[in-house]
């Protein structure tokens, strides 16, 4: 499988994401379950269909393009808001970067620790390790690189991403992924309450990091990608609910802005899984 990868690495994105719009539909067709939750998920937020059908090849592409995005040439990438990581980084207080399910997330951590990490700043990212031993290896061939490092789903690894910040570093999140139970809080989004992360409140409350939103927008016919960045209100005088309320509102407003690429298929309001707390550790 391995050898596979480093194969499809080679292949133009052009290539790899028409592979991948086949992979989307296939998976779409044949998945009943997959395919009721994609258009439910897409209804609850009040998108066309013409908008959601869109979406349906770009979560194929997600899966197609990891080869060259892992073990792959660099891809080219624009930059839309990259004023506000310059204006962050002055400040010195770490930046806490919060990129939901849409477009290609994988591109948002690499692009900076391209740009901005490999100059004294490198961006850490929580990932949980794959079951599957040869998958281990690629994710973490692809997560430690110049200005890029990898913190597990662990207390550990929460605890190395509070260093991070401390000393003015960065810290890549995906904020609508549900966390495991009694790590998160019940919040509307897009009307509905989905179990939504603390994470991210705790961590700008205690390290003081500055908070700004990024999404890697897929571009069309493999011309690569560009990164949107954007602010987010500092302030922590309001309730963790409340904050996290707007925190999901950017989020909506982000994703109804280019609902063609987020990840409808993802299972956002499903029930939390049982964990060991990290809440003793911040």
């Amino acid at each position: 499988m391995r050898l596979l990868f480093k194969v499809l690495s080679f292949l133009p994105l052009v290539v790899l994401h028409g592979l991948g719009w086949a992979l989307g539909w296939g998976a779409f067709l044949l998945s009943a379950t997959y395919r009721g939750r994609l258009i439910a998920n897409a209804r609850q937020a009040g998108v066309v269909r013409a908008s959601w059908m869109k979406s349906v090849g770009a979560a194929g592409q997600l899966v197609a393009e990891l080869p060259r995005l892992w073990v792959g040439a660099t891809v080219p990438v624009e930059w839309s808001g990259e004023a506000y990581i310059e204006d962050a980084l002055r400040l010195g207080k770490g930046i806490l970067f919060l990129t939901p399910h849409l477009g290609c997330f994988e591109v948002t951590a690499q692009a900076y620790a391209s740009k901005f990490g490999q100059h004294g700043r490198p961006i850490t990212v929580l990932f949980r390790p794959p079951r599957q031993s040869w998958l281990r290896s690629l994710v973490a061939l692809s997560r430690e690189r110049p200005g890029l490092k990898a913190a597990p789903t662990t207390l550990a690894g929460v605890k190395q991403m509070v260093r991070a910040l401390k000393v003015g570093e960065c810290v890549g999140l995906l904020p609508d992924q549900v966390p495991p139970d009694g790590q998160g809080e019940w919040i509307p989004f897009f009307g509905k309450d989905a179990y939504t992360m603390t994470l991210s409140v705790r961590l700008a409350v205690q390290t003081g990091a500055t908070v700004l939103f990024a999404w890697g927008e897929r571009l069309s016919w493999g011309r690569g990608y560009r990164v949107h960045v954007q602010t987010f209100p500092q302030d922590w005088g309001v309730s963790t609910p409340e904050a996290l309320a707007r925190m999901n509102r950017v989020m909506e407003s982000m994703i109804l802005h280019a609902s063609q690429q987020y990840l409808w298929g993802y299972a956002r309001y499903k029930k939390p899984r049982t964990a060991i707390s990290v809440q003793e550790t911040l």
